[in-house]
């Protein structure tokens, strides 16, 4: 019989080793049968082919520790038939009768650090075992004395479950027979100092509850995704992208009748209405603010605890398949925002997870974000590399995503990021940048590039750290993109300021164009500029109401003309009033309103100019796309310059006003003859402007030399107003 030191230790939830006392153990005679089974009175073993009794186990502890020699094989598969305290009887597999979960290779490939898709293998995963429907439960937690999994099925008592460890890679692993979709379940963890944790939501859960509840729920795998050359071709570097940035709990809410509330939409709702807005307004695609589960509403899903599991808040996995598949049926791609660079501290989720600093950096100075009071990643761990990369694959594979937006790229890239002086640990060179970081970014985009080439990844970095956007192969981090955080800055710090004073700053307009071709940008008008207290985009702009909604329509007509990919926040496309609250719906009712409604107007047709222009897409990331034509008059703050594409005999000319005057009789130069017809004016009526402008909408080239150029014309540039003229022969 088993020593009773270690029956104990099993009953008390405290040995190390559960599968070397627990299950079928081979002994002279026969097999001895073992097992802890709390409340059972009695235990009798079955076939588990025949149904036949082959005998009782006797019970050897009060708490419910049975053991018994039959005279079987040690290969012998059985059930177990328990009668409970309350006389209720059941028969039940047990778990300890299985073999490993973890296959050689997997612990092989885990230990290394290549498993690209772990979450195939980690976590909860349904499964057939021996001829036995069930769940496999996998958790990486090296250091903790014990784990088990607690769950709807086990009365969330850690004593009946617990796991064996794999020591090769760290990770903890059991199968339970009869574990079936929608159960809910987490890991109870004993740590090395004898401390029984806060129970932890599984890491690689594919399904988490509803906020305030924490438990993870066993789910299944969404189906890998076929590649798509149209969906490559979408997000090629000269296709057009135009991206309108969503808050998906505050785009449109609808009253709930049950409660009064207003309610989120769920996938197959924001299918029905977000999908044909966007089409409607021209945008090529979508990106959701963060859609991995967060605790905390106000975090806008910035500190996610289940980097796997879709946020229950709009429903299940399945829905949101459904909803990108309608995204792509309507020739709109999907982007997520993805958090790779910090995780909150709530207690059941990663920090500290097995009672040691697991996930993130021991010390604070390298593992604590003061500013946002979360925890980070240490990216020198190969298992939470393997974490986050097969994380990122598993959105662009099994879910279709067309790329990821990196969140908080430049906080990750350098250790003293938002730190004082001896606040901070250097690197093993002395210096300042994360050579972890490095090495994860350029590792997760070139595996990106390898096994979901279609994908693209862009980066919020908001520094210069050079070739953030350049191929790894030539010293780059491996973005396909990166945000342009400085030419939003001063551009719209230019636009704030009274016309009067643009004079004196009109470098602010024109600086990015010196370096607008050192990365692949993007130009963001995002949430992060209409919150905590910076108002709203029309909140910017100077004047009086009729010249806030002329700023801001001139404003936008100069992005779309600028080069690089566009993207706008939520709101901002009617001109939203308010500061964004993701506690609100969007105030649609402002369209209403003949200026709001002309903005939303403007944005559409933009966007329709813009992907029906080749000339304003195509080389936006070569100088061989742009040319000024006039960047000097500063006293009229006027700009005017060229746009091209890869057919170098069509352009498009795009002029700035940026004064409240019109400016007539104002003569442009032009490289060619002919005629140049205006392709939109943002100072056209039907968008809420004023209506001035070249007469009859088109001029045509002289043959005087003006700003360099050959030709030029002769216009007349309508206030606060930017105007695209396309030429023609």
């Amino acid at each position: 019989m088993l020593n009773p030191q270690e029956i104990e230790l099993i009953c008390s939830a405290r040995h190390g080793d559960p599968f070397s006392v627990l299950g079928p153990h081979a002994q002279d005679g026969g097999l001895s049968i073992r097992a802890f089974l709390p409340n059972a009175r009695q235990v009798e073993v079955i076939d588990a082919c025949s149904g036949h009794r082959l005998g009782m186990l006797e019970k050897h502890h009060p708490d419910g520790f049975f053991e018994g020699v039959l005279a079987l094989q040690a290969s012998a598969a059985y059930g177990l038939q328990v009668q409970w305290d309350n006389y209720q009887t059941a028969l039940i597999e047990d778990p300890y009768r299985f073999g490993p979960v973890l296959g050689e290779v997997d612990v092989w490939l885990l230990s290394e650090g290549t498993h690209l898709r772990p979450y195939e293998i980690l976590g909860a995963n349904q499964r057939v075992m021996d001829g036995v429907a069930g769940t496999s439960f996998a958790v990486w937690a090296p250091h903790a004395a014990r784990v088990s999994v607690v769950g709807d099925f086990n009365v969330w008592d850690g004593r009946r479950h617990p796991m064996r460890l794999r020591r090769e890679c760290g990770v903890w692993e059991i199968f339970l027979p009869g574990v079936a979709l929608g159960a809910r379940y987490k890991f109870e963890i004993l740590a090395a100092d004898g401390q029984v944790l806060p129970a932890r939501a599984d890491p690689y859960a594919r399904q988490a509850e509803l906020r305030p509840a924490t438990a993870s729920i066993v789910a299944g795998m969404p189906a890998l995704k076929p590649p798509s050359n149209e969906r490559r071709q979408a997000n090629a570097l000269d296709a057009p992208m135009s991206i309108y940035e969503v808050h998906l709990g505050s785009w449109r809410r609808i009253l709930d009748p049950a409660s009064g509330w207003q309610r989120w939409l769920n996938w197959d709702e924001l299918a029905d209405q977000l999908v044909p807005y966007a089409l409607d307004m021209g945008f090529t695609h979508l990106e959701l603010l963060p859609v991995s589960e967060h605790p905390f509403d106000g975090s806008w899903g910035y500190q996610p605890v289940g980097l796997y599991a879709p946020t229950s808040r709009f429903g299940d996995a399945d829905g949101l398949v459904r909803f990108i598949a309608r995204c792509h049926a309507s020739g709109i791609g999907v982007l997520l925002d993805w958090v790779p660079a910090h995780f909150p501290t709530d207690a059941h989720g990663l920090g500290n997870f097995d009672g040691t600093p697991l996930y993130e950096y021991a010390d604070p100075r390298e593992g604590f974000h003061n500013d946002w009071n979360t925890l980070i990643y240490n990216l020198g761990r190969t298992e939470v590399r393997n974490f986050l990369i097969g994380n990122a694959l598993y959105w662009l594979e099994r879910f279709d995503v067309d790329g990821l937006r990196v969140d908080a790229v430049a906080s990750m890239l350098y250790r003293d990021y938002s730190r004082k002086p001896g606040e901070w640990i250097p690197n093993r060179h002395g210096g300042r940048e994360n050579l972890e970081t490095i090495d994860f970014l350029k590792r997760m985009n070139d595996i990106v590039v390898q096994e979901r080439p279609q994908a693209v990844t862009m980066a919020e970095e908001s520094t210069s750290f050079p070739g953030v956007s350049r191929p790894t192969t030539a010293g780059g981090l491996g973005f396909h993109y990166k945000w342009n955080m400085g030419w939003m800055h001063d551009t719209l710090q230019y636009m704030a300021r009274d016309p009067v004073h643009r004079q004196h700053h009109q470098g602010e307009m024109t600086f990015g164009l010196a370096y607008a071709f050192s990365e692949n940008f993007v130009l963001p008008i995002s949430h992060d500029e209409v919150v905590h207290g910076k108002g709203s985009l029309l909140g910017k702009m100077p004047g009086d109401r009729w010249q806030q909604f002329a700023n801001l329509r001139a404003y936008l007509g100069f992005m779309f003309g600028h080069p690089g990919k566009k993207l706008l926040f939520m709101g901002c496309e009617f001109a939203q009033l308010r500061e964004w609250n993701h506690d609100q719906s969007l105030d649609w009712h402002l369209l209403d309103d003949p200026q709001h409604a002309g903005v939303q107007r403007l944005v559409r047709d933009l966007n329709q100019l813009y992907r029906a222009t080749p000339a304003l897409y195509q080389l936006d990331f070569v100088p061989a796309g742009f040319e000024w034509m006039d960047h000097q008059d500063a006293a009229h703050s006027v700009l005017a310059f060229i746009r091209r594409g890869l057919d170098a005999r069509s352009f498009i000319l795009v002029v700035c006003n940026f004064t409240p005057t019109v400016q007539t009789a104002y003569r442009v130069g032009v490289p060619q003859p002919g005629e140049y017809r205006e392709r939109l004016n943002t100072d056209s009526a039907h968008y809420g402007g004023s209506n001035a402008g070249t007469p009859l909408g088109a001029a045509t080239a002289e043959p005087v030399g003006w700003h360099g150029q050959p030709q030029s014309l002769l216009l007349n540039l309508p206030p606060l107003a930017t105007v695209v003229f396309e030429w023609t022969a």
